[in-house]
């Protein structure tokens, strides 16, 4: 009886496979991480354009109709914002887009001639929001209590059949027939 070993073909064979697995693995986890600092990006990108457009909402003087940019700092990072304005159709209303960006270093900075393309390019994240005017005339007061709403026959209320009757003499009370 001899002893037998593998044959280099069997060890060749061995190693293509696990090679294959330990591709597959990496790629999977190449894709996962990629995925997650895509989210991340995304996640950031709408907090900022939230609060760009709560700011543009907050501010005392209605903002005109337009395009303004600017960069912030926010979550160890650069961010570059575009924030566009325009008429609704509903009247009293204006829309807010707002596209928002990592800064790439040594990248040139985007221009507002960038916008009119319309494609939207290399923008993270778009979101629209609106800001409207005061709905109701100078000096008026808003009624916050809301309308009486009548209800059906017999669902209760002065229904005298369904409710309890107080006597009016000696302070109890009797059941309706």
């Amino acid at each position: 009886m001899r002893n037998r070993g593998f044959t280099l073909v069997e060890v060749l064979v061995a190693l293509v496979i696990v090679a294959a697995g330990a591709a597959a693995v990496l790629a999977s986890l190449n894709t996962a991480a990629a995925s997650a600092s895509y989210l991340r990006d995304k996640t950031f990108a709408q907090w900022i354009a939230v609060n760009r457009i709560a700011t543009t909402r907050l501010q005392t003087t209605p903002p005109q109709n337009g395009t303004t940019e600017g960069e912030v700092d926010y979550a160890n990072g650069r961010w570059r914002w575009r924030q566009q304005i325009t008429d609704a159709e509903i009247p009293g209303l204006r829309r807010i887009d707002v596209s928002v960006r990592p800064v790439v270093p040594g990248a040139a900075p985007s221009t507002a001639a960038d916008a009119a393309d319309g494609n939207g390019d290399g923008w993270t994240l778009t979101l629209s929001g609106v800001l409207g005017r005061d709905l109701a005339a100078p000096g008026a007061g808003v009624d916050w209590e809301p309308m009486a709403v009548p209800q059906p026959p017999g669902a209760g209320g002065d229904d005298a059949a369904t409710s309890p009757q107080a006597s009016p003499d000696d302070g109890t009370e009797s059941a309706a027939p």
